[in-house]
């Protein structure tokens, strides 16, 4: 039996596999008969840092390509804006350190198989795979790097990961926004790919008007293709805003929130919405509570002085409401506040599922559905029934089929 170490003890190889990590998510899949609702997770990582021996060949430039393949040699993951090393939990989380032991099949891509292994576990059918260290990328000082990073991540995925995924696996890939013309070129040549459901900006970045006129034809072409835009939202403890943390958990708590608080005032205020009303908008990775304090606090504002936003044609929540958000991570402490927040985005038809796992802060489908106050209805919509509709994820068994036409995500025959 091979050995190795993990916090002091020594464990065998078998205990690190996914689906026994996860086995307590098996048993609450059992108990709830989650097997029978469609559950898509609109927020799932892997580490594409793992891979990028594989990805940056497909750099574009003779020279960044160069430059990153010579970094990678000397310390990995080099080619990206580095971060303090917080979020594995100081290492107390065994499946940070010790994942590169698990074991997978030869002649098939390992990040599909580790993705079946934890999506069985959680009863998950359909997960939108987003990366983990390229959430910085906004912040490389290279736009063109920028670019070439997003650039062969999208072809690497796009050609070696989703192909192998049997449709489970789907995508919003990351766009280079420092770069609004490469943006709507990585549109342009990967909007028709399978498992492209949509595009993903990260949220953490030093410089980004998300009204500026450079992104229009960025929009548009994604309006008119029928997919979606998100925001994923992350922590930034460099940003000069939270250099007065000494926590790491203020900086976690706060970042989140404010980055895509941030960009959804942006969004909203400028009349976005108006402009671009037919294109699925998601807020991810930055919990809930934020929604009602920028709803109450923007159409304030807008009753003051609704000369500043001539575009709109309502208030800035009736907007807010229009758009989609992902649960994790949801603040659970207090629970007639959670309800009230559910209540003021439309829960039920506006908010997705999403675990982000496999990070430390990760939430099962249970956390949804064992919410008291939730219908049977808000239930099937949140954990799989919306994202379904909005990215075109047929019903995986009869029974799965059967609550989608009952809930009007997928019309009868």
């Amino acid at each position: 039996m091979d050995l190795i170490a993990d916090r002091g003890r020594r464990v065998s190889v078998e205990e690190l596999n996914t689906s026994k990590l996860l086995a307590h998510a098996s048993k609450q899949v059992r108990d709830r008969k989650l097997d029978e609702m469609l559950i898509v997770d609109c927020d799932a990582h892997h580490y594409e840092t793992e891979n990028f021996r594989e990805i940056l060949p497909y750099m574009e430039n003779d020279v960044f390509r160069q430059l990153a393949m010579s970094g990678l040699a000397k310390t990995r993951g080099s080619v990206l804006p580095s971060t303090p090393g917080y979020q594995d939990m100081g290492g107390r989380v065994s499946r940070y350190p010790l994942r590169s032991s698990e074991k997978t099949e030869p002649g098939r891509q390992r990040d599909v198989q580790l993705g079946e292994r934890w999506m069985d576990a959680m009863g998950v059918d359909y997960s939108c795979l987003f990366p983990t260290g390229m959430l910085n990328v906004g912040l490389h000082p290279q736009k063109e790097m920028e670019f070439e990073l997003c650039w062969s991540y999208a072809r690497w995925i796009t050609e070696k990961v989703l192909p192998e995924a049997n449709g489970r696996l789907y995508t919003m890939l990351c766009l280079p926004f420092s770069d609004p013309e490469g943006c709507l070129r990585m549109v342009e040549t990967f909007g028709h790919c399978k498992g492209v459901g949509g595009y993903m900006v990260t949220s953490v970045r030093g410089d980004m008007a998300v009204y500026n006129n450079a992104y229009m034809k960025l929009y548009a072409a994604i309006q008119e293709r029928g997919q979606a835009l998100a925001f994923h939202s992350g922590p930034n403890w460099g940003d000069g805003t939270f250099k007065s943390c000494n926590r790491f958990i203020s900086a976690h708590a706060l970042g989140f929130s404010w980055y895509n608080i941030l960009h959804c005032t942006n969004w909203v205020v400028n009349g976005m919405g108006e402009r671009f009303p037919k294109m699925p908008v998601l807020w991810i990775e930055a919990g809930l509570a934020w929604i009602p304090f920028l709803m109450q606090k923007l159409d304030h504002e807008y009753m003051l002085r609704p000369s500043e936003c001539p575009i709109l044609k309502k208030k800035p929540s009736d907007y807010m409401r229009d758009m989609y958000y992902s649960t994790q991570p949801m603040e659970v402490q207090d629970m007639e506040a959670l309800q009230t927040t559910f209540r003021m985005i439309n829960a039920e038809t506006q908010l997705l599922y999403a675990s982000d796992y496999p990070h430390w802060d990760f939430d099962l489908p249970s956390s949804i559905y064992d919410l008291p106050f939730l219908t049977e209805k808000a239930k099937h919509n949140i954990l799989g029934g919306t994202a379904s509709r909005l990215f075109n994820l047929p019903p995986r068994n009869e029974k799965q089929k059967e609550n989608l036409i009952k809930y009007g995500n997928l019309a009868a025959g």
